[in-house]
Formats: structure tokens, sequence, C-alpha cells
């Protein structure tokens, strides 16, 4: 596969995720206000984009609750610094298997809602962007799978579409970019759509370099894709993303090290993404530039441009 390498990439900051870090690192924000100051320090380090989940203030778990969200977004809008915003729409698919002699009844843990529940904080919030999972996969732990069926997705994708929100598509294999392709043929998604490849999770595709070609090869012509790898991946995939002709997102959720034994925050992490785009000789791009790229509209709750 020759190189494509990209002149102009957009960097997107993934603030806080939904794992289990809030005790592996002081550094990853918890409450609505942390992670919105957290946002906006990528911002001004040369983020376009923040990706958002929010997480319960005293103990750092992840959350849901829609008042965390508006809270969070109403900050990062009141801010002087412009950033596009993302929310996640991934979370309420968790199934926990209860184990392999007794699988059903679920066990503990397990947070299974309706696609409109799911996208309650992206209907108030109005983001520019937010993410759809986009295929159900055997997810790290052991009886915890990530559920999103065809007929979730569908529905949920007619939802988004009927908001004006432009989804990010996740990709953590490629039958994932199989089924995006569909959404896309039956009119649930537009073309052309955006797509984020995750690269390195348990256990969808593998971080290495002919999977992630593989995964690049299966992107539709004229759709926009970014990818990244975890932990100690991290920077290598900026360059890896940027010489395969796509954008790049780094951040906390999906590492938390700027080097072996130095906890980063998200401007750090931003901040050595963009000198190593720069010094591939591609320009790193602002939010309106993003928003030109993609068409996205910038709006406040309620529907106001």
């Amino acid at each position: 596969m020759p190189l494509s390498i990209s002149s102009e990439v957009f960097l997107t900051c993934a603030v806080t995720g939904s794992g289990q870090t809030q005790d592996r690192s002081h550094l990853v924000p918890r409450s609505p206000a942390q992670i919105a100051e957290s946002a906006l320090d990528a911002a001004r380090a040369g983020a376009a984009c923040v990706h958002i989940h929010v997480r319960d203030p005293d103990t750092g778990a992840p959350s849901r609750d829609p008042a965390l969200y508006r809270e969070v977004t109403d900050r990062i809008r009141d801010a002087d610094t412009d950033v596009v915003l993302n929310l996640t729409a991934g979370m309420g698919g968790d199934l926990i298997l209860g184990g392999t002699d007794h699988p059903l009844p679920p066990g503990p843990g397990t947070d299974m809602i309706g696609a409109e529940e799911r996208l309650v904080h992206v209907a108030d919030c109005l983001p520019e962007i937010c993410t759809l999972d986009c295929g159900t996969m055997n997810f790290a732990e052991n009886d915890y799978v990530m559920t999103n069926t065809p007929g979730m997705l569908r529905a949920m994708g007619r939802q988004i579409t009927a908001l004006g929100v432009v989804p990010e598509i996740e990709c953590f294999d490629t039958g994932h970019l199989w089924f995006a392709r569909q959404l896309v043929e039956e009119g649930v998604l537009k073309a052309p759509a955006l797509v984020q490849l995750c690269m390195g999770v348990p256990w969808g595709a593998p971080d290495d370099l002919q999977t992630l070609q593989a995964m690049v090869a299966n992107v539709p012509s004229g759709w926009t894709f970014s990818a990244f790898g975890l932990g100690r991946h991290q920077m290598p995939y900026v360059a890896a993303a940027v010489l395969s002709g796509g954008h790049v997102r780094v951040g906390l959720e999906d590492n938390l090290w700027l080097s072996r034994g130095t906890l980063a925050t998200n401007a750090q992490l931003v901040e050595r993404a963009v000198t190593i785009i720069e010094n591939l000789g591609a320009r790193v791009m602002g939010p309106q530039a993003m928003r030109d790229r993609l068409g996205l509209q910038k709006r406040a709750p309620g529907g106001i441009a």
C-alpha cells in the first residue's frame, strides 16, 4: 500500500474516556469543571476537536448523566477558546454475562438502554459530532460484551442524522467498516462519512501496521478517517495515521503516559502530537478549518447557530 501522506491534519483529544483509569493517574479529569478545563487546555495546545465522556465527580467512575454533559459543554462553549465538540454515544450497551456456567441472567455492571436514551445528552447539547460504535465486540474483560446490534445502530443512526449531528463511526474491526458502508447505502447515515479507526483495543483490530493498512483500504473513497493506538503506541500511530492519509487522535482516554514513569496531561499529549505532525510536513488544522472540511455546524443547545 503506497504512502498517501496528509497535508492537513485535524487532531482530536479524547479527554477522559470511560475506562477504569481514574485511580491510575491523578491527571485524569473527573468533575465537569476539570474535564472542561482539560479539554480547553488541549485546544490551546493544538487540538481542533475534543472527544468527551463524563465521570462521577466524587468517584471518577464513568457516567452517562445528561446534566454532567450539559455542564461540560456549557463550560467549553462559554470559554474564549474555540474547539469542535464530539460527545460519546457509546455508553448504554454494556452486557456483563453471568459467567461461563450460567451466562444468564446478566451480571452486575450490565447497563443496557434504548437508542433514544443513549442519545438524550446528544439531543440536549447538540455537539457538532457524536460517536457511533459500529458493531458488537468482546471487549477486554472476561464476560463483557460491548453490544451494538444492527437494529440499535440503525435506530441510533437515524436519530443522529435527524438531529443534524455528524456521527463519528467508531470502527474496531473491518466488519464494522463493512456495516458502516451498509448504513450509508441504506440512507441511515450520509456520505461522505467520518470514521475513527480504533486500533489495538482487545479484542478488535490489532495495532500492527498490516491491519491498519487493511482498515484504511476498507474506508470508501471520499470518506474521512482518523486513527489511534493505545498506550505506548499512541504517538507512533500519530505518524502512521498521517502517513496513511488520515487524521489523528490522542488523549488520556487511550494513554496515560508521556514517557516511561512520567504521567501525561492531555495538553502535553497534544503538544507532542503536533510536533510529530509538523515534522512530517503536514499542517495542523484549527477548529473552523475542521468544520469547513467536514461540513460541521456549531450550534448552541436548542439549535441556535
